[in-house]
């Protein structure tokens, strides 16, 4: 597993992966994994939070585990569940095993019979830390919210059938979040944290050209430029970084050489979502096609 003592170290393996770190996230990840502490990334969705924490598990080159967070997330899909048909089979075998009713019970509360959910999983890793991604934590409910925070000041967890469980590598925790809600200052606190924002026309210019080398520079440039413009408007779904690219790679595959008005409405619907959207984006023609001319040359 490769230390980083420096940011620019993070940002060239990164870069080898086909992402473009900034250096205020460098410096988070860095800290993630000197201190030890989650990363708490906040932002616009379609942005590359997600897409981070995945980068950084290849780059470590260990196991990444995901937690997608949704309202009713309880503890016991996230943390274990017994294997309720297994252990009724296994019953069902040993009725005639002459083994007592207390053993066969004590058997199937054995880990053989345990079913570990992703945070159970994360804290059981004996070789190398994984990256756990606790996906849109703004997503659950608080009650779950209060459960993580235990869970992350320990990580340790008690089951009752087998005792306490404690992490012996800690793994390197990142949260994303859409501020779908606020989230409490008691995870804050627990947390390191992040914004990542759209990014700016440069780097947009530099995420396009990186994941597809072969395109027009002039595309490259009105694809990020326009997208810039968008973003400006009042969208119901924002298009965001991973829009751009789709539209990149779409722009490419239908050998377009630069945008115009015709070609950004017949392929619309990989960067708009939402037919209100498309609505005020036919009301704002007008301007969009002035916009369009700044980054012709």
């Amino acid at each position: 597993m490769p230390i980083f003592d420096s940011t620019q170290a993070i940002q060239a393996s990164f870069a080898k992966h086909n992402y473009i770190a900034d250096d205020k996230l460098a410096t988070a990840l860095r800290l993630v994994m000197a201190l030890q502490k989650p990363l708490l990334v906040e932002g616009p969705a379609g942005v590359g939070k997600t897409a981070s924490a995945k980068v950084l598990a290849d780059v470590l080159g260990t196991k990444l585990i995901r937690l997608q967070c949704y309202e009713g997330l309880d503890t016991s899909t996230a943390l274990y569940e017994w294997n309720y048909p297994k252990q009724m089979l296994h019953i069902r075998l040993t009725e005639n095993s002459g083994e007592s009713l207390k053993d066969r019970e004590a058997a199937i509360f054995s880990e053989e019979f345990l079913l570990r959910r992703p945070l159970l999983e994360a804290i059981s890793q004996l070789d190398k830390p994984p990256v756990l991604l606790i996906d849109e934590i703004d997503r659950a409910d608080e009650e779950f919210e209060a459960f993580l925070l235990e869970l992350l000041g320990e990580f340790q967890v008690t089951i009752p059938e087998l005792g306490t469980l404690k992490a012996k590598n800690r793994p390197y925790v990142i949260l994303t979040s859409n501020r779908i809600r606020e989230l409490s200052d008691a995870l804050r606190r627990r947390c390191l944290y992040l914004w990542q924002a759209y990014p700016s026309f440069d780097k947009e210019v530099s995420i396009i050209q990186t994941h597809l080398p072969d395109i027009n520079e002039q595309l490259a440039r009105q694809i990020a430029g326009f997208m810039q413009h968008l973003r400006d408007m009042h969208f119901n779904k924002v298009p965001g970084v991973a829009e751009s690219l789709d539209w990149a790679q779409a722009l490419v595959s239908l050998h377009q050489g630069k945008l115009d008005m015709t070609i950004i409405e017949a392929t619309l619907g990989t960067i708009l979502k939402d037919q209100e959207d498309w609505d005020l984006f036919h009301s704002q023609q007008k301007t969009l096609e002035h916009v369009l001319q700044t980054y012709e040359s």
